[in-house]
């Protein structure tokens, strides 16, 4: 999904380090971010997009490079970046969906199955 004009200016004016600064590393991983908050939001709508999730997954690993090589050049500037767009080293993770003995307070039943051991026959000649 491309970003609108109107929309991408504002993030260039925001992150620009100097007057007409359009390729900084801090303008592109804002730009990322960007288009990376837009996108996780259409995926929340439609499951199923695998082409589109795709995508996300490398404009995540292109931002996750940017990252890097701002850290590598400088500290300051790659802290301050992170810390402005809010963004996390150490993912979340999956939040757990609370079930309905979970809420209530008992304690949760464990479900018990039966294995059954099938003997295989062999053949002799």
């Amino acid at each position: 999904m491309p970003l609108s004009t109107t929309l991408k200016k504002k993030v260039i004016k925001e992150f620009q380090t100097v007057a007409g600064d359009t390729g900084s590393p801090e303008v592109q991983i804002a730009l990322l971010t960007t288009r990376i908050d837009r996108l996780t939001e259409h995926l929340k709508l439609h499951i199923h997009d695998v082409h589109s999730r795709r995508g996300l997954l490398s404009m995540i690993a292109k931002r996750r490079r940017l990252i890097n090589f701002l850290t590598k050049v400088d500290k300051k500037r790659s802290s301050a970046i992170e810390e402005k767009i809010g963004f996390e080293k150490e993912p979340q993770g999956k939040v757990k969906k609370a079930t309905s003995a979970e809420s209530s307070g008992e304690p949760k039943a464990e479900k018990v199955t039966k294995v059954k051991k099938v003997k295989k026959a062999t053949k002799t000649k």
